[in-house]
Order: structure tokens, then sequence, then C-alpha cells
């Protein structure tokens, strides 16, 4: 009953968070203190044969098959996309639980004491960096499927890369939702902002042939702004949106599903009006997407993270050596 309680607030907090600002991180992390204290609620009140068969599932899925899907993943990955860093995070992250497992076993065996100490403060650490990340995770999929789909004034889409001068489906995703969506909002005479610029291994810059592909796809010329100097998503934002004259608050922006509560964190520091919305990416892409997002959210906020994994070891060690 306990935690049935201390479940409310963090509930109340993230019902007050989504209807002030659906972009705050804040949001992320009460939905996931309320999960929590839910699921424990949950536990104390099974039995206790099902309480230990569930840990003993959970474990094994953590343990065990996370990592070696991660793994094979991360092969699929390099192999599909290339050996880049960003490709590698699902199979590095692979390897690092299941190091993580061979430190624990080590640590069971430990007759000096120290092992298991330290095994333990890393637990803490990574319990803390997966509670966020799956509140992130979960949070991110919430943020994608709600919200404004029509009604807008104007369409940015961010840019994500060329092949040469080829949209690649990653991007070809993006200007498919962007232009659904311009067609959508159709009765508010919209604009159609493409963003993006040359890259070094680029032969145009990405909203020029953005705008061919739109163009191709029967929408109209005029109405598409192109903005052709932007290289991060938050220059795409920024730049797109003083190509808007006269300026508007219905303003969309288009990027992958993955993307899109980062962008929205971005968008909300900016303090600019804009909703997010993202568009479908290929499946064995999301693993390796979402972990390279979580490594950019936590180092945007790397100050707050590392003060409280700091007290939370020193809570766990006060705890433990007394």
């Amino acid at each position: 009953m306990t935690f049935g309680l201390l479940a409310i607030l963090p509930a109340i907090l993230f019902a007050v968070g989504m209807a002030r600002d659906r972009r705050r991180i804040g949001n992320a992390v009460w939905l996931g203190l309320t999960l929590m204290f839910l699921l424990l609620w949950a536990l104390s009140s099974a039995a206790e044969e099902v309480v230990g068969v569930g840990v003993v599932v959970v474990l094994l899925l953590l343990a065990l098959a996370l990592p070696v899907a991660l793994v094979v993943n991360g092969l699929f990955m390099v192999l599909r996309e290339g050996r880049r860093l960003g490709n590698l995070l699902s199979l590095l992250t692979g390897f690092g639980i299941l190091g993580l497992d061979a430190v624990f076993l080590i640590a069971a065996a430990d007759e000096v004491g120290w092992i298991a100490v330290t095994s333990g403060a890393l637990v803490v650490v990574v319990g803390y960096v997966g509670f966020l990340f799956g509140s992130l995770l979960l949070y991110a999929i919430i943020y994608g499927r709600t919200g404004r789909r029509s009604g807008f004034d104007a369409v940015i889409v961010l840019g994500s890369g060329l092949i040469g001068d080829r949209v690649p489906p990653l991007l070809a995703s993006r200007l498919d939702r962007g232009a659904e969506i311009f067609r959508r909002s159709a009765d508010r005479s919209p604009r159609l902002v493409v963003s993006g610029g040359q890259g070094r291994d680029e032969l145009v810059s990405e909203a020029a042939a953005m705008r061919d592909y739109l163009v191709a796809r029967t929408i109209p010329p005029e109405a598409i702004l192109v903005e052709d100097a932007a290289t991060t998503t938050e220059e795409n934002l920024r730049l797109s949106l003083a190509l808007l004259d006269p300026p508007t608050d219905r303003v969309a922006a288009v990027t992958n599903n993955f993307h899109v509560f980062r962008t929205a964190m971005v968008a909300r520091s900016l303090r600019l009006p804009v909703d997010v919305i993202g568009s479908p990416t290929a499946f064995y892409f999301l693993p390796s997407a979402f972990l390279r997002e979580f490594v950019a959210i936590m180092i945007r906020h790397r100050g707050a993270h590392v003060v409280a994994c700091g007290l939370l070891v020193a809570a766990y060690l006060l705890l433990v050596l007394g």
C-alpha cells in the first residue's frame, strides 16, 4: 500500500508537467518514478513465489537476453551502415552489460570484500543510468504519439545527410511525413521549410536535394523555403524559423521518431514555439539511434547526472560501510 501512495505524487507531477509543457525532461523522470512505485506496489502485493519467479525472469532478460540482442543488432548495424561510432553503440552496450555480468560473478565469490563493495557502487550507477534510459525511452514514445498532427502554418523538415546528391531512406521518411502534414494543413496555406547545409562528402546542400524530392512529389515549389546553412539541430530550428515572415506560433518540426524528444528539448531551451513530429525509422536502426540520443541528452545535462550519481554512491557507501 505504501508504494501505491508513493506513486501518487510523481503521477500528479507528470500530469501537471504534460499539461504545462510536454517538452520538459522532468516529465520523463516523473513518469519513470510513477511506474517504478507502481511496480514495487504490485510486487509487494504478490505472492512470494510469483515475485521470486518474476525477479529471476527479469534478471535473465537484463543480464543475458538483452546484451546478446544488442550485440547481434550491433553486428547487423556494422554490416548495413558501416563502422562509424554511432553505429557501434548497441554493440558496445551489449559487450558492456556482459562485462558487468562478469564483474558481478567475481564479486559474488569475493572473500576480501572490496570487490563486492565496488561492484555494488557500480550497480547503483548502472541502476541510475538504466532508470533514466528506460524513462526517457518510454516518454519519447509517448511524446511522439501525442500532440497536434495538423493545422500548422509552417512545417520544418530537418536534414539528416545525403548520399552524394541522393536522399537516403532516413531522410526520405522525414520528407514524406513533412509532406503529409503539409497537405493536412492545406486550409491554412502553410509554408514548408527544408533545412540542412552541405557536408564535405555531399555534392549539394541537403536543403536543395530535399526541395527537389518534395517538388517531384507534387509539393508546390512556391510553398517551399530553403534553409541551406544549418549543421546542427539547434541551427535547423533557429535558422528555419528566421525564414518565416511573418512568424507564426503554429510550427511543426519533422524528424525521425528516435530524434523527436531531444529535438523538442532543444526547441524548448531556445524558447521556440515548435511541435516536433516523428517519422518512421527502420527497426534495426532504432537501438543504436535511441542509445545515441540518450548519450546526447546525458551529455547535455552531465553536471546534474554527475552530482546525482555521486550522491547515490555516497549514500550506498554510508549504508554498507556504516
